[in-house]
């Protein structure tokens, strides 16, 4: 793939409109789709050039705005106190249903799209990855990607801080990679192995990866980013989506069309 194009749409939830950006491959045909889960700062930089890189891949990526019922449409918190006191005050306000309702909408609005094929993955970062785990329970989805996912082994998602994510993961059907930082303190050495036991215990389809890197080492921005862990771990998750999801079905006339316009820009 190559250029990619972004776009907003508005999805219509029980609590309220919610705004998603979509990203997708510039290229005409149909590709997979992936929820995209951000981190609490919701749709940031480097939110959006991970969405791009998954696109320029062959996926329609769908990122919708966590906190849409609290913040006006199209607010990003900064990666600062006040925006991480902000998000993690909005991270236990928000119910659990409302998460759900939200995952079922990003889902069904992939599946309607002309552009997509409905094969579906999750993605998510931090929160997002605990997101992303909780859209896997739906039986649309094939294959999850959760970067160190929050709050799965405390139960603390939502309000009430007494989520059931551990409890339901017998629901995921699909396969999952889950990747984390051995130096992230928020889910530490007994919290992972907690999960662990957990998916094992169920025999869920699973790759589990630990590497030696510190909370939102994916991001690129800021003193934590590991650009060189980060890249293989891309890998790691597109190589998942590839097998699980499948390639587009960009027909034989536009591949030719698309290569003959590379090649005149080449020239």
């Amino acid at each position: 793939m190559a250029t990619v194009i972004e776009e907003l749409v508005t999805l219509d939830t029980p609590n309220g409109p919610m705004q998603v950006h979509i990203t997708r491959p510039a290229a005409p045909g149909r590709y997979p789709g992936i929820v995209f889960y951000s981190e609490i700062f919701q749709i940031t930089g480097p939110i959006r050039r991970t969405a791009a890189m998954f696109a320029g891949h062959g996926y329609v990526v769908a990122a919708p705005e966590i906190y849409h019922e609290f913040e006006p449409a199209g607010t990003v918190l900064a990666y600062d106190q006040a925006g991480a006191d902000r998000g993690n005050e909005l991270k236990t306000t928000k119910t659990l249903d409302s998460y759900d309702a939200d995952a079922r909408a990003v889902i069904e609005h992939l599946q309607s799209r002309p552009d997509c094929t409905g094969r579906i993955g999750a993605l998510g970062i931090c929160i997002g990855g605990h997101l992303a785990f909780r859209c896997a329970m739906n039986p649309e989805v094939l294959a999850a990607t959760c970067f160190y996912a929050t709050d799965i082994h405390k139960h603390s998602l939502g309000k009430g801080m007494n989520d059931n994510s551990y409890e339901r993961a017998g629901d995921i059907k699909g396969e999952l990679l889950m990747i984390w930082g051995r130096q992230d303190p928020h889910i530490p050495l007994e919290g992972r192995m907690k999960v662990l036991a957990r998916l094992n215990e169920l025999g869920t389809r699973l790759t589990w990866l630990e590497v030696n890197g510190a909370h939102a080492f994916m991001r690129d921005e800021g003193p934590r980013y590991d650009p060189e862990l980060a890249i293989l771990m891309y890998r790691q998750a597109l190589d998942l989506f590839h097998r699980k999801l499948g390639e587009g079905d960009l027909t034989a006339e536009a591949a030719a069309a698309q290569t003959k316009n590379r090649l005149e820009t080449i020239a």
